[in-house]
């Protein structure tokens, strides 16, 4: 199953290793789920995952990004003109799009009304794993 995955979701994976975003990244690292990527949200990764403010070890930052580029599914993706609240959560949907993914899954699903979605599911980390694992 193809999916994209909003940064906010390993944030929360990182931060915390019990719950629906740790089972998620879990689910990818296994190789159960493919991560449909592009340069900008793999380069959205790096440099929040970065941020001192979360602290994170960047030699395992480094590791887990490299790792889900190189088992995910590397996208060419169109710019969409979205009306989205946050104009930079566009290449999720633009992804999803051209990736063709199941989900998009996202800590912040007011970030994506229903209007701009252009048909793409998009879901909580809790409804993913609610609809996957029944």
């Amino acid at each position: 199953m193809r999916i994209v995955l909003d940064t906010n979701v390993l944030v929360s994976a990182l931060l915390s290793p019990h719950g629906p975003p740790a089972a998620i990244v879990r689910m990818l690292v296994s190789g159960q789920l493919s991560l449909c990527y592009d340069e900008r949200i793999v380069s959205g990764y790096r440099d929040v995952l970065i941020r001192s403010r979360f602290a994170f070890d960047a030699r395992l930052v480094d590791e887990l990004v490299s790792f889900l580029e190189a088992t995910g599914v590397a996208t060419l993706a169109e710019p969409l003109a979205l009306e989205l609240p946050d104009r930079f959560d566009a290449m999720f949907i633009e992804v999803a799009l051209a990736s063709a993914a199941q989900y998009l899954v996202t800590g912040n699903l007011r970030h994506f009304p229903a209007r701009s979605r252009h048909g793409v599911t998009v879901v909580s980390p809790r409804e993913f794993i609610d609809a996957v694992i029944k």
